[in-house]
């Protein structure tokens, strides 16, 4: 029982791991599998971020520590983190902010509205949206 009292204790919660902790554990860390999205470098070597923040703190691999809180603990412990899409295209976490920045479904819409000339808008029937079913399908029309 005092063994497993000392595997007990040498477990961390991810989110108490220090720098030094993470740059030990990654001087021996091996990752032979497929690299996952999300990545770190320490020292030059990208690593999965997800799997090394729990081989640092002792868990074993079902830790409910997900990819996104482990890239925000490396990031907070000074890390360059990566996301690496399927295209195999790296970004870091500020382009993939810049890239969420997109226009509205809204902005959308009224960019190609403004594109349609007035002619065309002119031909499109008045109760359109109360009788759609009746234009698109050939339904009873609404009163």
């Amino acid at each position: 029982m005092s063994n497993n009292n000392n595997n007990m204790l040498s477990m961390l919660d991810p989110r108490e791991l220090t720098r030094a902790a993470v740059i030990r554990t990654a001087e021996t860390f091996r990752w032979t599998r497929k690299m996952p999205k999300w990545r770190v470098v320490v020292n030059s070597r990208e690593l999965p971020a997800r799997p090394l923040v729990l081989e640092a703190a002792g868990v074993p691999p079902n830790n409910s520590t997900n990819s996104h809180q482990a890239v925000a603990i490396l990031e907070k412990l000074g890390f360059e983190t990566r996301y690496v899409r399927a295209s195999a295209t790296t970004m870091n976490r500020e382009q993939i902010e810049k890239t969420a920045d997109t226009e509205s479904v809204a902005d959308v819409f009224a960019s190609i509205a403004q594109r349609v000339p007035n002619s065309d808008w002119k031909k499109v029937p008045t109760d359109l949206s109360k009788n759609v079913d009746h234009y698109l399908y050939g339904g009873k029309k609404v009163r």
